[in-house]
């Protein structure tokens, strides 16, 4: 890819990111070409559609998300602080805005496996240390853990997800 048209698909997927964040994933495909400072013409011959556009920026968070808690993983840190490394990152991402894109999706459905794959094995290792209650399956804690971040507004020290927080600890 010519170093331009890179420029300008970053340039798209910066603009629609923050748009999404802010009004939801019905903004006019337009607006998003206007704040990215490109014509709609350009915004279509990268993504032919909004579906496409949002499984890319899906991916790109997921593998975001899924860079941060793998390197915290392999630290030292005890593995309830690398959960909590998940939240805090996860709450910054505009997941509220990209649950209507199926995981299944080709282009998000390998980046969201992985994602599972690394947080089901912290989640057991945060049990097997002792500190996320051995009692709740660990599929069932990235689905409450999903819970907390993937909604309009979450944030790490809300209401929300002090209570679910609290509610896993051991």
């Amino acid at each position: 890819m010519r170093a331009d048209a890179r420029r300008n698909r970053e340039l798209i997927v910066r603009a629609a990111t923050r748009a999404f964040m802010a009004a939801g994933e019905c903004v006019p495909m337009e607006d998003i070409a206007r704040e990215a400072g490109l014509g709609v013409g350009t915004l279509y011959r990268h993504f032919p559609d909004r579906a496409a556009l949002l499984a890319l920026i899906s991916c790109d968070v997921v593998s975001r998300l899924t860079a941060a808690v793998a390197e915290a993983a392999d630290s030292d840190l005890p593995r309830w602080d690398v959960l909590l490394v998940y939240v805090r990152e996860a709450v910054l991402e505009p997941f509220a805005v990209l649950k209507s894109v199926p995981i299944d999706d080709p282009v998000v459905a390998q980046p969201v496996a992985r994602l599972h794959e690394v947080m089901l094995r912290v989640v057991k290792e945060a049990q097997d240390e002792g500190s996320v209650r051995a009692d709740v399956e660990p599929r069932a804690v990235l689905e409450l853990l999903s819970m907390v971040v993937c909604r309009p507004g979450a944030s790490a020290d809300d209401a929300l997800a002090k209570v679910v927080l609290a509610g896993l600890r051991a």
